[in-house]
């Protein structure tokens, strides 16, 4: 028998949708339920590699689908993503089908294209209904974009093909709620408006008692009751999906700043900070960046377009003058490309025009693209590293790859010194050495490269640095789950595994 589905809608993009899935993935996991999360199509840069079921290969799946399924107690799968959009422009996306690039179909108009997507989500959905009890599904945007409707598989087909009881949730602390309730369910699809068993009001702060009677009076409208409220959690301690991150809640200890092209990724890799002694930030600012302490180049999905940006805004030099002061400078996997001589992509593989840029030279790489990207998971140990990044010398951390780039030592331009040394190897011996030229880690002077992503996922190294570790993933997700448990009425929750 197929498992049993609950599917969240919402009424607009950032309604809070990911974390409810989250937080109903522990919620439902704690019941003794076997879960799993599912989303048809995500759209974001930020992205976890997993291995596929079966094969000694890894795929790409949204970060949001990875710590569903971390909640849910379940080994996060690409048929939990089967479809993810990593926008590289305004107007184009790298389209990654069960956890692969697909190139050829970005060549495919949208409604045909989604025609054809569909039959690869439709045979994850059914095939995890096969093996758990009970499937979390996500929609994505909201089910009423009229405009989209005859190819939207992410909501409607999605909830009708899992038979899904659905919550739509709005973002109460935007204003507009109720309006925004009742417009999303009087333009969904009327076969998809009988699934709806409940309205959630996410994200309120203030006196309850203030909402009626609009409740009562939109469920006079809708036939569906408001069946949860759930308060404002500004530090739930789940990663950012899109959005670049707030800052920390600490003011105190040394300036951490993370630099905010406009094509970062992988920015929710940081989320273990906020629990840091470290005051956190997340700017494009260059006065901001210049005053830091720590700088950290993050990943990207365009680096030569984001190295462009950094050098139209003053940002290249505020970098560089941090590196000459001998502060620490963290560059991961795109930022590592970046801090290089130079980047070479012949093939516009990056999604722009074909050619070369010179990078910020702090390391002596030269990075090209190639049509094969790299996807990896492993056990990375550090070597000996100096100064500030001497605490992490022999520390192991787990972590991932996800890259087209390969890169290779070079020589700096004349007169820059090359100081550089292999800061970390791969200890995994069943990490594919597909470019044994290009190092994992580098280290000059103050500046650290390092190509896996996760590196303050892992608590000896937040320890190690900054002298405590953040809140474990773990209690975030109790947390969640916690919440979920206070804001709906009791047996509620279990009531939408009740067949209709």
């Amino acid at each position: 028998m197929s498992a049993r589905a609950v599917m969240v809608l919402g009424c607009t993009s950032g309604a809070g949708k990911s974390w409810i899935a989250t937080a109903l993935c522990r919620w439902y996991a704690r019941q003794g339920l076997r879960v799993a999360p599912f989303k048809a199509q995500n759209m974001s840069n930020h992205a976890r590699v997993v291995t596929i079921a079966g094969a000694r290969t890894h795929g790409e799946i949204g970060s949001a689908q990875y710590f569903q399924a971390l909640a849910a107690r379940a080994t996060p799968q690409v048929r939990m993503n089967p479809v993810l959009l990593k926008p590289e422009t305004d107007r184009r996306s790298q389209v990654v089908v069960m956890g692969e690039p697909r190139p050829e179909l970005l060549e495919v108009g949208w409604r045909e294209r989604s025609a054809l997507l569909w039959r690869t989500a439709a045979e994850a959905l059914e095939s995890l209904r096969d093996e758990f009890d009970l499937v979390v599904l996500e929609g994505a945007g909201s089910p009423a974009e009229i405009n989209l409707a005859a190819s939207d598989y992410v909501n409607t087909r999605s909830a009708l093909a899992a038979a899904a009881a659905c919550l739509l949730v709005a973002d109460i602390d935007r204003g507009g709620a109720f309006a925004h309730l009742y417009g999303t369910h009087a333009l969904m699809d009327e076969r998809l408006r009988p699934q709806v068993r409940g309205f959630v009001l996410n994200r309120f702060r203030g006196d309850a008692g203030l909402l009626a009677p609009g409740p009562e009076e939109l469920e006079r409208l809708t036939g569906v009751p408001t069946v949860a409220v759930v308060p404002m959690l500004r530090e739930h301690g789940l990663p950012e999906e899109d959005e670049v991150p707030r800052a920390g809640a600490n003011d105190d200890g040394p300036r951490v700043v993370v630099v905010c092209a406009p094509h970062a990724s992988n920015l929710d890799e940081f989320e273990p900070l906020r629990a840091a002694p470290v005051a956190l930030s997340f700017s494009r600012d260059a006065r901001e960046i210049a005053g830091a302490d720590w700088l950290v180049l993050p990943g990207s999905k365009h680096t030569r377009a984001d190295l462009a940006w950094l050098r139209a805004n003053g940002v290249d030099a505020a970098i560089r003058a941090h590196a000459a002061a001998g502060k620490p400078l963290l560059a991961i996997c795109g930022g590592m490309q970046i801090a290089g001589v130079a980047i070479d992509d012949p093939h516009g593989i990056e999604g722009g025009a074909a050619g070369g840029d010179a990078g910020l030279a702090l390391l002596p790489l030269a990075t090209r693209f190639e049509p094969a990207k790299r996807l990896a998971r492993a056990r990375y140990r550090f070597a000996a590293l100096r100064g500030a990044w001497a605490p992490l010398s022999g520390i192991e951390i787990d972590g991932y790859e996800i890259r087209q780039g390969r890169s290779r030592r070079v020589e700096l331009p004349s007169g820059a010194g090359d100081d550089a040394a292999v800061a970390a190897t791969a200890c995994d011996a069943t990490l594919a050495p597909d470019d044994p030229a290009t190092p994992v880690a580098l280290q000059r002077g103050s500046v650290l490269g390092l190509y896996p992503h996760g590196l303050f996922e892992n608590p000896g190294v937040v320890r190690a640095l900054f002298g405590a570790h953040g809140d474990p993933l773990e209690q975030a997700f109790e947390r969640l789950a916690d919440q979920v448990d206070e804001s709906f009425a009791p047996g509620f929750l279990m009531s939408l595994l009740e067949k209709t």
